[in-house]
């Protein structure tokens, strides 16, 4: 990594760490395996046919597949090189630090892999008898207790499958209980820096949105808001650390505002990693709010999934959770109850992501109370010495305390036309993965980092020198960050013309010429 007196490689062997990623000279086809294909190979072999061979096309009629789709002709050893060879064009968070803010890539323990993997637990099926159930089903309840008592929150369900799930489950539980008394009600206020699922769940659950603007700190306007809520009023979807990563220091009297009316205070628990051990929405008076295992728990992250977002809340919304529910019998044994008449129903196929769950509790219970207060006061730090070793070089649009991420503007930077779209690409030379690029949207320009608590400090100095190069290239240099990244397998992509006109399926040169 380069120091503030070192200049910086232009070639295409990027800084990793404090070491040089070797160059690999890559042939224009090495990624693709119908490039490589030749009639009649084979990467396997079968066994000689010992039953009667059966013309499939009369067993199955039309659903047997002729045409086989042109698929390529390679050799196992080629097939095994172009996968292993794929895998190392990825970045992971096994590789390096992912400062995206607002995601929390975390680092995933191995012992929760290991639980996880367990032939009891990696084996039990749903649609085995309770009577088999029993272990997996006492994880179910302990990872239950252990969330509602970190929350202060009195019920759960664990059964929506993703944070934007766990949302649009708790909006309907809101929506339930306001039914319940005769009135669904009709708008749900959100604030400007809000993640931009939390307008669209309001509106899938048949509300409207009403958009609330952030004041000069970056946290809710309480004397807009005690104009606003009226007796139409449902909830307020409210995240709390907020996007640019400021815990609302009036949380109280939000509340207050909105249950004197009538209204819920919807909490997205997406930043809970700056809370845990620390505080507890419950008692700041959130009444329903969901958890992203994935981020708050180091369960796996990305790739769209498995996900895991359950949602808790106060005793007043429990009678419309969805169903089934665990429960303890009186000699101890776990069975599933099906029969609550003001469920909203269910919202996932059988009982969630069984096995994120797995890691979660194993998470929790490895870190016990003092461990999970350490990796919220691990995660201010990290994020608090970014801020501090940055301020100089980018623009801090808020000035307010920050929790576990900061955010930052290119405002500086951009009046050399340097973005920071461009400053992230340019990252991508030093061996980092990019942080969050312009979001949240109340920061034009922004730059949303959040190392999380997994990071050292050698790590992040790594990331802060690389940071405040860029910044001085931009300076010096613009053109040098214009047209990263410049050690990439492929170099800057047409992103305008790949959203207008997207290719959504390659095909092989001959089907194309064909």
């Amino acid at each position: 990594m380069t120091t503030e007196n070192t200049p910086v490689s232009t070639d295409s062997t990027p800084f990793v760490g404090n070491t040089r990623k070797v160059s690999q000279h890559v042939n224009q086809n090495e990624g693709l395996i119908f490039e490589k294909s030749s009639p009649g190979k084979k990467a396997y072999r079968l066994a000689p046919l010992d039953v009667p061979e059966v013309d499939a096309a009369k067993l199955l009629g039309a659903a047997v597949r002729t045409d086989l789709g042109a698929l390529p002709e390679v050799s196992e050893i080629e097939i095994i090189r172009h996968f292993t060879r794929l895998s190392t064009w990825n970045y992971a968070i096994d590789l390096g630090m992912y400062p995206l803010g607002s995601c929390t890539m975390k680092y995933n323990p191995r012992v929760n892999e290991a639980v996880a993997r367990l032939e009891g637990l990696a084996d039990a099926h749903p649609y085995q008898p309770e009577v088999l159930s029993q272990g997996a089903m006492r994880i179910l309840l302990q990872l239950q207790q252990c969330l509602t008592e970190i929350t202060g929150m009195d019920a759960i369900t664990l059964q929506p499958a993703a944070g934007a799930h766990g949302e649009f489950t708790g909006i309907l539980l809101a929506r339930a209980y306001h039914e319940s008394k005769g009135n669904p009600r009709k708008k749900i206020f959100i604030p400007d820096s809000a993640h931009g699922t939390n307008p669209a769940t309001a509106a899938i659950c048949g509300y409207q949105v009403e958009n609330l603007k952030s004041n000069a700190q970056g946290m809710v306007d309480v004397a807009q808001l005690e104009k606003m809520v009226c007796d139409d009023t449902a909830a307020l979807m409210l995240t709390n650390p907020s996007t640019i990563g400021v815990f609302e220091s009036e949380i109280h009297k939000i509340a207050n505002i909105l249950h004197a009316k009538g209204a819920l205070l919807y909490m997205d628990g997406a930043n809970m990693n700056a809370l845990v051990g620390k505080t507890r929405p419950g008692d700041f008076g959130v009444d329903v709010m969901h958890l992203n295992l994935h981020k708050t728990f180091s369960t796996p992250h990305g790739g769209g999934g498995p996900g895991s977002g359950p949602v808790v809340c106060k005793k007043i919304l429990e009678p419309f959770l969805p169903v089934p529910v665990v429960v303890e019998n009186s000699n101890g044994t776990l069975h599933f109850e099906y029969n609550r008449s003001q469920s909203v129903g269910r919202v996932r196929a059988f009982y969630g992501n069984f096995g994120m769950f797995v890691r979660a509790l194993a998470y929790i219970l490895a870190n016990g109370p003092d461990g999970l207060r350490q990796t919220t006061e691990d995660a201010v730090l990290n994020a608090n010495y970014i801020r501090k070793n940055l301020e100089d070089v980018y623009d801090l649009p808020y000035t307010t305390p920050t929790l576990h991420e900061v955010v930052f503007s290119d405002r500086r930077q951009a009046r050399n036309g340097v973005k920071t779209g461009d400053i992230a690409k340019r990252l991508i030379d030093y061996g980092f993965h990019p942080y969050t690029v312009s979001f949240p949207m109340i920061v034009p320009g922004a730059l949303m980092i959040e190392p999380t608590e997994s990071e050292s400090k050698e790590e992040l100095d790594l990331f802060i020198d690389a940071m405040r190069q860029i910044a001085r290239e931009a300076e010096e240099n613009p053109s040098l960050i214009l047209n990263a990244p410049h050690s990439t397998r492929i170099s800057r992509l047409d992103e305008v013309g790949a959203a207008r006109r997207p290719v959504l399926r390659w095909k092989p040169e001959a089907l194309e010429m064909a």
